[in-house]
């Protein structure tokens, strides 16, 4: 578990990575000396970015690869930024911005032969879930079973997401499951994060 102020400050490093680009039009990482130790760690997350419930961007690792702090930041410029799907984020959003950040715990392989047994071991509402498939490959958080509630929908959107058809167990396929620590700042808080531009 994560303390407080290791929350409340990936939170602020999540909000300046957003609202320097958009002040100062360029990028800006933590220094790794000024961070909590448990940020300095290597660590996995993902960001996401809304307005008024609306998506505006969830960018993510699934792995840690350096360190969470630096993570933090990089996912949200990404989100921000970068995100495909969707338009970048504009000074009018920050304004109004929901900050969340989700911290991944470890990938556990889990060992189902099907799609219904993958059905049965899944804890709706608790488990991120990652399919792989060759180069078929997708992610949902667990946030996601706020939208898709049963254990079907979940897996049918995630086997779109990761473009095979529902209901289809590819012979190589690899899924794991994973668990996170969420938390976010509603756009009230933004701007006392350091989210003013």
């Amino acid at each position: 578990m994560l303390e407080q102020q290791d929350r409340d400050e990936m939170l602020r490093i999540a909000v300046r990575a957003v609202a320097e680009p958009l002040a100062h039009g360029r990028r800006w990482l933590p220094d790794l000396t000024e961070m909590a130790p448990a940020l300095r760690d290597p660590g996995a997350c993902f960001v996401t970015l809304r307005r008024s419930q609306r998506l505006l961007g969830c960018i993510g690792s699934l792995v840690p690869h350096r360190p969470l702090g630096v993570d933090v930041a990089h996912n949200a410029a990404a989100a921000a930024f970068d995100d495909p799907r969707l338009p970048a984020v504009t000074v009018a959003d920050m304004a109004a911005l929901d900050v969340h950040v989700s911290v991944l715990g470890p990938l556990r392989v889990l060992p189902v032969a099907g799609w219904a047994e993958l059905a049965d071991a899944l804890r709706p509402g608790e488990d991120g879930l990652l399919v792989t498939d060759g180069r078929h490959r997708a992610t949902f958080l667990p946030s996601v079973w706020g939208e898709l509630a049963t254990p079907r929908e979940f897996l049918d959107a995630l086997w779109v997401k990761a473009g095979m058809r529902p209901g289809v167990w590819p012979a190589h396929l690899q899924v794991s499951r994973y668990s996170v620590e969420e938390f976010g700042s509603p756009a009230r808080d933004v701007r006392e994060l350091g989210g003013a531009t």
